[in-house]
């Protein structure tokens, strides 16, 4: 009677043993959504194998969409009680988002806390009604000068001194009218590079949720673009990013105002045979004595309202840690130029030691948060056409002004019915 007991029991816990071990390896498929696009998005893949290597129960898909779709997809998928388990996004996605109430905030997945690892500039840029709704993957995304030190050695340090640099190294090789070398290269046709100027003249978009458009510094704004152009004739007569990358690209430019997504291209080794890349803040302006200060955001992982899993939530967080460790940072500072979110990493040598990345950093310590609220959106459809109107010298730069602001608030009134 004993034996058959012991051998009873001895079969229940081995049947127990066998039940703990199916759960154990149970398998939790994640789906995670990213805007980033090659090379970075096959850097995501290989570090989200890696830490399934770590944990085998564990799958991550990783998804890849436009900047755009990404919200717009999400959006659909979320109000379904679909989509993914992760985001990783832009900033300015928090505040619609969060809004429709489709995220959560960090403190729903993350520990208590967790956020005092990052530096300020990194959670300023999602937090909204004193919630930060985004865990920062890395900073910037912000506009810098760029130089090409093959023609000119050293960056202006105000607007009097650019225009003045960029007069004598505007040429015309073959004498046909056209300029084959420009002293500066933007892009006309988006309102994401007006910002800099605009707080270089005192001004900004958005007084929180209200647009302020029709102001002096606005229309100064506009005015300093527009003689770029047509009176200091320093910068082509039509200029969208991908012309102007181009042409910064095969050397034809000595300055070009673009954005820390474009470091890691311009220093490939084709681009190297052109340019001998220089980095520092975009000039101060001469007439106010205030640096511009682009809008500066970052990436971000983000986290579903509907994520309410106990297990994959674990296994979110675990894939999250994975990304912020210092290590994984590091390696996305050095050879992708993203600079890093942690605040243990501001003075690693690995930063500090880089001309490229400390004139991005020193860029990065003048901007502004890019503003998460929803009417931002409306107040960038507004600017977009009357900027581009000012470039193409349709109106002017007052008129422009007016033209903005009306369209901003009819644009959030529309929005909120």
């Amino acid at each position: 009677m004993k034996k058959r007991l012991f051998v009873w029991l001895f079969i229940c816990a081995m049947a127990l043993g066998m039940m703990s071990n199916v759960m154990a390896a149970k398998t939790i498929n994640l789906v995670m959504w990213t805007q980033q696009g090659d090379p970075v998005l096959g850097e995501i893949q290989r570090l989200c194998k890696e830490y399934t290597k770590k944990y085998p129960n564990i799958r991550v898909e990783v998804l890849n969409y436009s900047t755009e779709d990404i919200r717009t997809n999400f959006q659909t998928a979320a109000f379904a009680g679909a989509g993914p388990d992760l985001l990783w996004t832009v900033s300015d996605h928090a505040g619609p988002l969060s809004v429709m109430k489709i995220i959560n905030p960090i403190d729903k997945v993350m520990p208590r806390g967790y956020e005092k690892r990052f530096t300020d500039f990194s959670l300023e840029a999602v937090e909204l009604d004193g919630k930060v709704w985004g865990v920062p993957i890395s900073v910037g995304n912000h506009l810098m000068l760029l130089y090409n030190k093959n023609i000119i050695k050293e960056a202006p340090k105000d607007t009097d001194e650019m225009i003045k640099v960029a007069k004598e190294v505007t040429i015309d090789k073959n004498g046909d009218g056209t300029p084959d070398q420009y002293g500066l290269l933007w892009n006309f046709d988006e309102p994401f590079w007006l910002a800099p100027w605009l707080g270089g003249f005192g001004g900004w978009p958005l007084d929180g949720r209200k647009p302020t458009l029709d102001t002096p510094a606005m229309v100064k704004t506009l005015q300093f673009m527009h003689d770029l152009k047509f009176k200091h004739k320093i910068v082509p007569m039509e200029c969208n990013y991908d012309g102007a990358d181009a042409l910064f690209r095969q050397g034809k430019g000595a300055m070009m105002i673009n954005g820390d997504w474009a470091l890691f291209g311009y220093l490939d080794r084709r681009t190297r045979k052109t340019v001998d890349l220089g980095v520092d803040r975009i000039p101060k302006v001469s007439e106010t004595g205030k640096w511009p200060s682009p809008m500066t955001s970052g990436q971000y992982f983000m986290f579903p309202s509907y994520l309410t899993d106990k297990e994959r939530i674990k296994a979110v967080r675990g894939l999250v840690y994975h990304f912020e460790s210092k290590e994984v940072q590091t390696y996305f500072l050095k050879e992708h130029k993203r600079l890093p979110s942690l605040k243990s990493m501001l003075k690693d040598p690995a930063l500090t030691n880089d001309p490229i990345m400390s004139g991005s950093m020193r860029q990065l310590e003048v901007g502004r948060p890019m503003p998460t609220v929803p009417e931002m959106r409306p107040t960038w459809d507004a600017m977009r056409p009357e900027m581009q109107a000012v470039m193409a010298g349709k109106i002017t730069p007052a008129q422009a002004a007016k033209n903005m602001q009306k369209a901003a608030e009819q644009g959030i009134r529309e929005m909120n019915k």
